[in-house]
Parts: C-alpha cells; sequence; structure tokens
C-alpha cells in the first residue's frame, strides 16, 4: 500500500485531515508500543512520532519502505538522524509549531524567578508573610544572554523585546544573524557580560553534558539560568553546586537529565534538587501547550505537502 503513514503518537487531528488531502493514508495508532510498530512498518511509507520511543537504526533497517519521519516537536533527537538520511529518508520536524511556546515558557519561569512567586506562594499557604525575604529584582536593564538562536532563541529574544533589557546571543553553527530582537556576539561576551543565561541548543553528541561545573565558573556576574532546551545538555549537580557557590542566583529547570518516575527518584541529585528553594521545575512542557497541539500538526503537514511525495 502506497503513500500510508503509521502515527504512533498522539497527534492534532490537523495532521490527518491535511495528509489525507495530500492523497495519504494515516493509521493512527496512538497507544502502540515499540514492538507492534517494529513488526508493522515495512509496510508503510511514512512515519509520525513525538517522543515515544528511539527510531534507531535497527528500526530504520526493518523500515524497508520508509521515506519520510514526521518528529511533531522541535529536536530530532530521539531519531538517528544521520543515518535515516543516509538511507535517503526525509525527515520532518516543526519547530515553528512551538516556539511560541517555549518563548512564552521561558519568559514565564524567568519573572517567577526573578520575584520569588512560588516561594512567596508557598510560604503564605503555610501561614508565613515574608515581604523582606520575598523582594525580587527587576528585568528592565539587564543583559540576557541566549545559548542557541535557532527557533526557540529567537523567539524567546523577541518575547523579551519590551522588557527594556539587552539581548545578547551565542550560536556556534551560526553568523551575521543579529536582528532587532539580539546581538551576536561571542561566547566571552556572553560569560562576561550576563545576568541571564537561557539555552535554546539541541542534543547532540557535542551538547550532551556541555553544561557542567567548569562551564558554570567562567561567568564574571551571578546569573538567572533556563534550560528550555533537553535536560542531557546540563548536568543537574553542577546547577546545584553553583547555586551553593553564589554562581546561580536561581534556576528555570523545564527540562532534566532524567525524565519521568520513578527513575527521576533515584537520581542521586534529586533529593537536593527537590528541596531547594532557588529551583522552579516543571516537567518538560514548555513547547507543549493546547496552541502548540495544534499547530505542531498543522506545520509539520504544510511541510509534508510541500515535499510533494504523494
Amino acid at each position: 500500500m502506497k503513500n500510508n503513514i503509521l502515527i504512533v503518537d498522539d497527534l492534532h487531528p490537523a495532521f490527518m485531515e491535511q495528509a489525507k488531502g495530500f492523497g495519504y493514508t494515516c493509521n493512527y495508532q496512538p497507544d502502540m508500543k515499540l514492538e507492534e510498530a517494529f513488526a508493522i512498518i515495512d509496510n508503510y511509507d511514512g512515519l509520525a512520532i513525538r517522543s515515544k520511543f528511539q527510531v534507531d537504526k535497527a528500526f530504520i533497517d526493518q523500515a524497508k519502505n520508509l521515506r519520510f519521519i514526521c518528529r511533531a516537536g522541535a529536536g530530532m533527537d530521539n531519531i538517528d538522524e544521520e543515518y535515516a538520511l543516509a538511507k535517503g529518508i526525509k525527515l520532518i520536524n516543526a519547530p515553528e509549531g512551538n516556539m511560541d511556546a517555549v518563548g512564552e515558557h521561558a519568559v514565564g519561569m524567568l519573572l517567577s524567578l526573578m520575584n520569588n512567586l512560588n516561594t512567596a506562594d508557598a510560604e503564605i499557604r503555610a501561614g508565613s508573610w515574608r515581604r523582606e525575604e520575598n523582594r525580587g529584582h527587576e528585568l528592565k536593564g539587564r543583559t540576557v544572554g541566549i545559548i542557541g538562536y535557532g527557533y526557540m532563541g529567537s523567539s524567546f529574544a523577541k518575547k523579551l523585546s519590551g522588557f527594556g533589557v539587552e539581548v545578547i546571543a551565542y550560536d556556534k553553527y551560526k553568523t551575521g544573524f543579529s536582528d532587532k530582537h539580539a546581538r551576536e556576539v561571542s561566547m566571552e561576551e556572553i560569560v562576561k557580560r550576563s545576568d541571564v543565561l537561557s539555552l535554546h541548543v539541541p542534543l547532540t553528541k557535542e551538547t550532551n553534558g556541555m553544561v557542567d561545573d567548569e562551564y558554570f565558573f567562567h561567568f564574571k556576574k551571578p546569573i538567572f539560568f533556563l534550560n528550555m532546551a533537553r535536560g542531557k545538555v546540563v548536568k543537574t549537580q553542577a546547577v546545584l553546586n553553583a547555586i551553593k557557590q553564589g554562581k546561580i542566583i536561581a534556576a528555570g529547570l523545564d527540562v532534566l537529565e532524567v525524565e519521568k518516575f520513578p527513575a527521576l527518584g533515584e537520581q542521586p541529585w534529586f533529593d537536593e534538587l527537590r528541596k531547594s528553594g532557588r529551583v522552579i521545575l516543571s516537567p518538560h512542557v514548555a513547547g507543549w501547550t493546547f496552541d502548540s497541539y495544534r499547530k505542531i500538526s498543522e506545520v509539520m503537514a504544510q511541510k509534508l505537502g510541500e515535499l510533494g511525495l504523494a
């Protein structure tokens, strides 16, 4: 059967509707397990997935007729991208669909950190009224450093444009990207001038474990730290160490090295992280809103149509 797509994750109906209009047949199986998908993938031209399982070499080799993979999200780290491309498989992702969600989430976390909103709320609910201890910091006049200036980094910069901050950005793989929202700088300037540091890089062999004790050591001022990228880019213990050393004032982490319980609770650093009043956590939802759920599927379907494979 030609022009058929196996969908193994929960997608907005917009993807199926548009794909059908392009001439595709969709087999929507959001509860399908890896073993089940592995057994039938050789019957499909396309695969649509979020983050359910790794599309590794073994899976790709099994998918003998696969022509494209649609990843409903921004990153491609659960797909062996290099091997898939070598096999002639087209790869589609949709960072345009959740860039606004990530940018807004980052702003929300930053404002919460700078104004002690989570701590103050918890204290009042517990019967404690501490004004002086919860006095906040203003964002205006600060320098915000962004690492990675793709869809997510540029979205965050745009959202900051009304706060009266200077936004500087570093991207190892891009040059000449300065715009009205951010100025391209060297990494040396990032570590020298940043009051806020926000990560927006993909997870690759190079960025895996990139942010460690030595990374924070080089920053000249205490910073507010945000990670909206991937958990494995940052060593969580290094964040906790930097907080104790005064290198980090407070941190907002949407992602962690290990996610979901019970595995998360078994990490040697989790108890310290859980007890820290200097960290705000969210369960990898920065890019996952009711709106981005729809927009990701729409963007992905549009890109599929532009490939003209049907």
